[in-house]
């Protein structure tokens, strides 16, 4: 089953934008977190670099767009740079595994590799929340933005749940490894089942896209690929529907 197609989503409110070169380095250089920043195609100059340059250390994604997608903000003086600031505020995957062992909890985590569509993300953050999820991984770019549309379809979920955005998976994983937290990954050709993991001890899952599936250097580092077993035969499960049947097992066996 192939991704739900793309919607229109809606244009960002102006209060919602940071307009300008300058604007967008200080809001940077403050540590405001944003959730992307658009750059008209054929900028250049010093202070593009620069905010390339930041950007890259905040693990903020930059968009390459034609003009006419600022214009469309309907907004004037952009300098071919706005940045949108963000609805939810990222974590550091770090800290967030300190803060859950510290608290004596057995980590469960959730990675999303080349999840795009905003609808499927709302989705798979609402049930995350509802079967205890610490935190979702997401990479910082080839990822659906994390913005209004997508809080609204997580039903609030989003802004309870930790998001950690990285710039690396592979080092995310690493970062996991290191803390002791096994890392599945969902994956319909995978030998084992579902029913033969062992989700009580710390863990992270991987969901990748349903069209291109998990990343194949990321599946490489995984510790243990898993399928869903299904009794008819079909190209895929929808991957908010996966990661719902996913983690109502992770919880079946915790409870």
């Amino acid at each position: 089953m192939k991704n739900f197609r793309q919607q229109p989503q809606s244009r960002p409110r102006k209060n919602t934008l940071v307009i300008g070169r300058q604007k967008v380095i200080s809001a940077l250089k403050e540590g405001k977190q944003l959730e992307r920043i658009y750059l008209v195609q054929t900028v250049h100059g010093p202070e593009i670099d620069e905010v390339r340059k930041l950007a890259d250390q905040l693990n903020v994604p930059i968009n390459k767009v034609p003009v006419e997608k600022l214009n469309g903000f309907n907004i004037t003086d952009h300098e071919g740079c706005v940045a949108v600031i963000a609805k939810i505020q990222y974590q550091d995957l770090q800290n967030v595994i300190s803060q859950v062992t510290d608290e004596g909890a057995s980590p469960l985590f959730l990675i999303l590799d080349g999840v795009t569509d905003i609808r499927n993300i709302g989705a798979i953050a609402r049930t995350a929340f509802c079967c205890g999820v610490h935190a979702i991984i997401i990479p910082d770019k080839g990822v659906g933005a994390l913005n209004e549309d997508a809080i609204q379809t997580s039903a609030g979920a989003l802004e309870k749940i930790a998001v950690c955005r990285v710039n690396s998976l592979m080092k995310a994983v690493d970062t996991l490894h290191l803390n002791g937290i096994k890392v599945f990954a969902s994956e319909m050709t995978a030998e084992i089942s579902i029913f033969g993991c062992n989700f009580k001890e710390p863990v992270a899952i991987i969901m990748g896209s349903e069209d291109k599936g998990i990343y194949p250097a990321l599946l490489k580092i995984a510790d243990t690929p898993f399928h869903i077993p299904m009794a008819g035969k079909f190209e895929s499960l929808n991957v908010s529907v996966a990661a719902g049947m996913i983690l109502y097992e992770v919880m079946r066996q915790r409870v």
